[in-house]
């Protein structure tokens, strides 16, 4: 299973994947922190996302992934983090940790965890 940060779903929606990151979603299961979901409807509601959340592609999608919640192991990993960001990224960055599920981010700040599984 591959654990995909909001920025990825962004760019796998838009059809703006590299070809790894193309090749990576292609090729496994893939999964989404339900903060995900919220930050993309926040990012519609602030106008910086023209995402349609009725759309029947995006309903698809949301169909495809499987939405892991935040558990009080989550949050409490969350707080733990070898680095600091923002509190969604921190939860993205700690359901990768817990599921022990490969993180696709261009996040720098979670790329440059030692802890945290990059994809």
């Amino acid at each position: 299973m591959l654990t995909l940060d909001t920025h990825i779903v962004v760019a796998l929606l838009d059809g703006d994947l590299t070809e790894r990151e193309r090749e990576l979603v292609t090729n496994d299961s893939l999964a989404i922190s339900d903060i995900v979901v919220w930050e993309l409807a926040k990012l519609v509601e602030l106008g910086r996302l023209g995402l349609d959340l009725e759309d029947v592609e995006f309903r698809m999608f949301l169909r495809s992934v499987t939405i892991l919640p935040i558990t009080i192991e989550i949050a409490r990993t969350s707080t733990e983090l070898d680095f600091e960001s923002d509190p969604a990224d921190e939860i993205i960055a700690a359901t990768a940790l817990v599921e022990q599920s490969p993180l696709l981010t261009r996040d720098r700040r979670i790329l440059k965890s030692k802890i945290v599984p990059h994809a």
